[in-house]
């Protein structure tokens, strides 16, 4: 039996790692908003809705760590493509040294 804390936790540690898991997926390749969601929900099983995503989009171009593109479509409107900046790919690094760091210590402890 799963105790009431536990959800709310596993809330907070997927909200608290969202800013690190968009810059990792937009390290490998440029996406546009639904597409990463799409993306992260195959890859991960986080479900992001959109009302969470672009507010943290925003954010994130507002800290200069990503920057867009509208990019024409043959089918329909133009697509906002997102992809990480100088800034964000040397944040990025520093984020991954964080979670490796901190991994490190939770499996000594475990």
């Amino acid at each position: 039996m799963e105790h009431e804390f536990i959800p709310k936790w596993k809330s907070q540690l997927k909200k608290g790692s969202l800013p690190f898991i968009v810059l990792l997926f937009l390290s490998k390749e440029e996406l546009y908003g639904y597409e990463l969601i799409e993306k992260m929900k195959n890859l991960t099983e986080i479900q992001i809705a959109e009302g969470t995503l672009y507010p943290l989009m925003n954010r994130l171009k507002t800290e200069d760590l990503l920057s867009s593109k509208w990019v024409e479509q043959e089918t329909g409107l133009p697509r906002k493509y997102y992809f990480l900046t100088e800034k964000g790919k040397y944040v990025l690094e520093e984020m991954k040294t964080q979670w490796t760091e901190l991994s490190k210590i939770l499996n000594k402890l475990q």
